[in-house]
C-alpha cells in the first residue's frame, strides 16, 4: 500500500512544462561534440550585460573567456561591447605568455561586436575583431544568431 502512495515515477498529478524540463537537463551530451584535446585549443568567448546594476565605476558589461579543455574562465568587466577587441588582445597576450601556446580557435555568437556591423544593403561586413583573428590565424567558430544554447560553454559560464 505504501508503495502505491509513493511511487517515485508517477507524476501524473503534476502539470509538467516540458520546457523546463528541457532547461534544468544538465548532462546533455551533443552528438559529434567533443572537447578540446590540449588547453587553448577552443576558447569560448560571450559578453553579458550586468542588467540593472552597474559597477561601482560604471562598467555595464563583462566579458567571458573559457578555456574548452580545462574549463578555466577569465571575467572581464567593460563599459561598452566595443571593447571586445582591446579585451581579448589583453586576455591574447596573458594566457598565451603564461601557457606558451597560441589560441587556435573561438567560439562566440554572431554578434556585431565580433564579426561586424550590417551595411545598407543588409549584409554583414566584416569588423575589426575578425580582421584581428584573420591576422593572427585564429580559426572562429561563429554560433548561429538567437541560439544560446550553441554556445552552451560560455552561456552556463554567465
Amino acid at each position: 500500500m505504501l508503495d502505491e502512495i509513493l511511487d517515485p515515477l508517477d507524476l501524473s498529478g503534476f502539470e509538467v512544462c516540458i520546457e523546463c524540463i528541457k532547461g534544468k537537463r544538465t548532462n546533455i551530451r551533443k552528438l559529434g561534440v567533443e572537447r578540446a584535446k590540449d588547453v587553448l585549443e577552443l576558447v569560448h568567448i560571450d559578453i553579458c550585460s550586468l542588467f540593472l546594476t552597474t559597477s561601482w565605476n560604471g562598467q555595464q558589461y563583462f566579458i567571458t573567456f573559457i578555456d574548452n579543455y580545462s574549463r578555466y574562465g577569465y571575467l572581464y568587466l567593460i563599459h561598452e561591447k566595443s571593447q571586445s577587441l582591446d579585451v581579448f588582445k589583453t586576455f591574447k597576450a596573458e594566457v598565451e605568455l603564461q601557457l606558451g601556446k597560441k589560441i587556435k580557435a573561438v567560439k562566440f555568437d554572431r554578434g556585431g561586436e565580433y564579426y561586424g556591423r550590417y551595411d545598407g544593403l543588409g549584409e554583414q561586413r566584416i569588423g575589426p575583431f575578425a580582421l584581428f583573428l584573420k591576422e593572427c590565424g585564429i580559426v572562429p567558430q561563429y554560433t548561429m544568431p538567437g541560439k544560446p544554447s550553441m554556445n552552451d560553454v560560455a552561456e552556463q559560464r554567465n
